[in-house]
């Protein structure tokens, strides 16, 4: 049986190192074994960035465990996964449709008593089966898992989209390099979003509930900011000053992009964001509002960020 101290993150990308940072620095630790899985490619590798970075998982008090998500069969995860009392997912983009699944089947094999999978993001619930995203409806088949057992608790956390992400020119929302601010569906139209060290923050505390006070087998809402886009493009030009220019792509125009190029992701992403469905909520009703936990609003974040040049 693992050890009811024990928690393996999966992942040490952006968000696996925030949740590990806070697990690590926690006052409520008080001793629990923290591991964080990596490929062993990954592990083995001599790359100096990565040599420095797994330096500092180490030095956080984790320890490094071998296995391939994307590549290994459930049972194999599902052997690795039986060793911890808490699993937390923290790796998604890039991986092969059907990871996620398969995470969490590997999960509730392993009979893991607490788990939280790679649900950071949307309401998919609302957002429903058939999106403009298909690998959402991955995400709603892993809720559909896991409502249909009881012999492991789940905590998903809907965080709206990542702050970094949010400024990511790819993304469009935010093109600081070319001083571009784009509405998806409306101006008036809003998105949640959440900083990677607040979200990690949520999942520590979280995870180090007492027994019986734990959130369980729910999902919970935080978010740093709710904001429509126009207020969003006001805050950018408050804060850099300067001519931008503001562009709306409504679902008409993103639509043609898709025709263009079935294959392009991050239209695929925009396009759900520009329906409005699911993406949003109020910050009052958070998690994060009820129990008072400070988080960063996009005004603080933008001035966090570098002059721009």
């Amino acid at each position: 049986m693992a050890d009811s101290s024990s928690i393996l993150i999966i992942g040490a990308g952006e968000l696996g190192t925030a949740v590990l940072e806070a697990l690590a620095r926690h006052p409520e630790r008080r001793g629990a074994q923290l591991a964080v899985l990596l490929r062993p490619s990954t592990i083995e590798s001599q790359d100096p960035v990565k040599k420095t970075q797994h330096e500092h998982l180490r030095s956080l008090g984790a320890a490094l465990v071998a296995a391939d998500i994307a590549h290994d069969a459930v049972d194999d995860l599902a052997m690795v996964f039986g060793r911890y009392h808490t699993v937390i997912a923290c790796s998604g983009f890039g991986l092969p449709p059907g990871t996620q699944v398969k995470i969490t089947k590997a999960v509730l094999q392993a009979g893991v008593p607490r788990y939280f999978p790679w649900q950071w993001g949307i309401d998919y619930d609302i957002v429903g089966q058939g999106s403009a995203q298909d690998l959402f409806d991955e995400q709603l088949r892993v809720r559909a898992l896991l409502r249909g057992q009881r012999g492991t608790d789940w905590v998903i956390v809907s965080t709206g989209v990542f702050m970094s992400f949010l400024f990511q020119p790819a993304f469009g929302v935010v093109d600081l390099p070319r001083r571009t601010l784009r509405a998806l569906g409306a101006w008036d139209a809003e998105v949640s979003v959440t900083e990677v060290r607040d979200i990690g923050a949520v999942a520590a505390q979280l995870a180090y509930e007492s027994p019986g006070e734990e959130v369980r087998s729910q999902v919970v809402y935080v978010a740093g900011d709710t904001l429509s886009y126009a207020r969003l493009a006001d805050l950018v030009q408050e804060r850099f000053g300067g001519e931008w220019r503001r562009e709306l792509w409504d679902e008409e125009v993103l639509r043609g992009r898709l025709e263009q190029n079935p294959a392009d992701g991050m239209a695929k992403y925009a396009s759900v964001w520009a329906k409005g469905e699911g993406v949003a909520w109020d910050k009052r009703d958070t998690l994060n509002e009820r129990r008072g936990i400070e988080m960063m609003s996009v005004e603080r974040y933008l001035r966090e960020l570098p002059d721009l040049r």
